[in-house]
């Protein structure tokens, strides 16, 4: 009897001083994490301010690849939503929601040294009010580095078994925090250095559009009248073909990039026409979307889509599919069906030099905000919606209008594409066309407030 009156008084002395000591642990945990990144801080702030990249710098899928992912909610900042599930227990189903996202997007410029995201976590994970919060500051002597602080929070309350597992917290949250900061810093490095804050891009629909396209390229080193002189002498070929065909031209010039190299740049020209049928060689032929070469075609043929590299193309039959499946009309001009499909689209308005920064500032903007793209099978390309105007004496009085397209598409992990980017929802007009002087090239795009172009649905 008194073996067991010892064991119950044991008990009651271990129960105590476990309650004892769950009383005295922290009703709450912190963990926190940093890194410097050398990116502009919106480059940040946007990746972090939406989860369709999530999936490529959380850690969960280096503990389950089989990990699923679903977005839900808006498709950026406060209300966005990221849940998951997966078979190992350190994965296990969870959701992400951005609950506060401060500044707005748009504040953000170089004049703001700072920004606060905070997730909402609903998973496993003992305790309430659990959230991440990702601070960002802006470092340098220019300003162009981030110093990113990813932390973990939560409210234990009384529960002592939660008050317990604080003594973990430097287990699975912490290495939450530091592989996917990680990942994230690798992502960042990806994305060009370029600053888009004055970029207001619109997610538009554009129509299959049937045009003649010629294949050119000009040396770098020529400028602006090694442009105007490749993208003249591919107009001309264009429309003489056209006649040819008794088809009318109906709309302006776009330019197709295929390779802005260090000294060459590689590009077709084209122009739409009235017609997706097309008589060529005594037979009538229905012109289609181009496909891209197979991988054998791509090993065993030059890069360059110009005909000027690529001899081969100019020996094929009127009537005949060169590699890219498009319509042969003549030795130089091809028929096909471009555009179709949702495309990210911005403008630039003052020379054609300013064009090539543009192009890059939506690359940066599509790859912080999650929109997929191939430039291999869906290439950028620049319509002139306004050529420039010039007085008697030969001033600029009012700047040329570039649309400039990236095509986007919708992406895995449940990451169809929006129906508008964050600028759009938000009401943020494009700016009108420019006068007067136009700006330099190394300046930032000035949106205009409409497009011709007519590739737009």
């Amino acid at each position: 009897m008194a073996r067991v009156l010892e064991f119950i008084v044991a008990l009651i002395i271990v129960v105590v001083f476990g309650v004892v000591v769950g009383v005295i642990m922290p009703g709450s945990g912190h963990v926190e994490r940093s890194v410097v990144v050398s990116k502009d801080l919106r480059q940040v702030y946007d990746v972090v301010a939406n989860f369709r990249t999530f999936p490529n710098y959380g850690v969960l899928r280096a503990y389950d690849a089989r990990t699923q992912y679903t977005l839900s909610g808006n498709a950026y900042g406060p209300g966005s939503e990221i849940s998951w599930n997966g078979q190992d227990e350190k994965v296990g189903e969870g959701k992400l929601t951005i609950a506060s996202a401060q500044p707005d997007f748009d504040k953000i410029d170089s004049t703001v040294n700072s920004a606060q995201i905070i997730w909402n976590l609903d998973n496993a994970w003992r305790g309430n009010d659990k959230h991440f919060t990702l601070d960002l500051l802006r470092q340098g002597n220019t300003g162009k580095l981030t110093k990113i602080t990813w932390s973990y929070d939560v409210d234990y309350g009384w529960n002592l078994l939660n008050r317990y597992s604080n003594m973990y917290i430097h287990g699975q949250p912490d290495a939450f925090i530091q592989f996917s900061l990680n990942n994230l810093q690798n992502v960042l490095a990806a994305v060009p250095n370029i600053d888009y804050s004055s970029l207001v891009p619109y997610i538009v629909q554009t129509k299959p559009t049937p045009v003649l396209i010629v294949s050119t390229s000009m040396q770098r080193k020529d400028g602006l009248d090694g442009l105007n002189e490749a993208v003249d002498a591919a107009v001309k070929q264009i429309e003489d073909a056209a006649k040819k065909l008794g088809v009318h031209t109906t709309g302006a010039r776009v330019i197709f990039t295929t390779d802005y190299g260090d000294q060459t740049y590689t590009f077709d020209v084209a122009e739409p026409i009235d017609s997706a049928s097309l008589n060529v060689a005594g037979q009538s032929y229905q012109l289609t979307p181009p496909t891209p070469p197979s991988l054998a075609e791509q090993t065993a043929a030059p890069a360059s889509s110009s005909t000027a590299a690529n001899p081969a193309n100019q020996n094929l039959d009127p009537g005949s599919k060169d590699r890219y499946g498009r319509l042969v009309i003549d030795s130089n001009v091809r028929g096909t069906l471009a555009f179709g499909g949702p495309a990210l689209e911005a403008e630039w308005n003052g020379t054609a030099a300013g064009v090539p920064q543009t192009r890059d500032m939506l690359r940066a903007y599509a790859q912080t905000h999650g929109y997929k793209f191939d430039e291999v099978t869906n290439r950028l390309y620049d319509i002139l919606a306004q050529p420039e105007v010039k007085d008697a004496g030969g001033n600029i009085t009012t700047y040329a209008q570039y649309d400039v397209y990236l095509p986007i598409a919708d992406s895995g992990d449940g990451a169809a594409l929006p129906q508008q980017t964050p600028e759009q929802q938000a009401g943020i007009k494009q700016p009108p066309v420019m006068s007067a002087q136009p700006a330099s090239s190394g300046t930032a795009p000035a949106p205009a407030s409409s497009s011709a172009a007519p590739a737009k649905g």
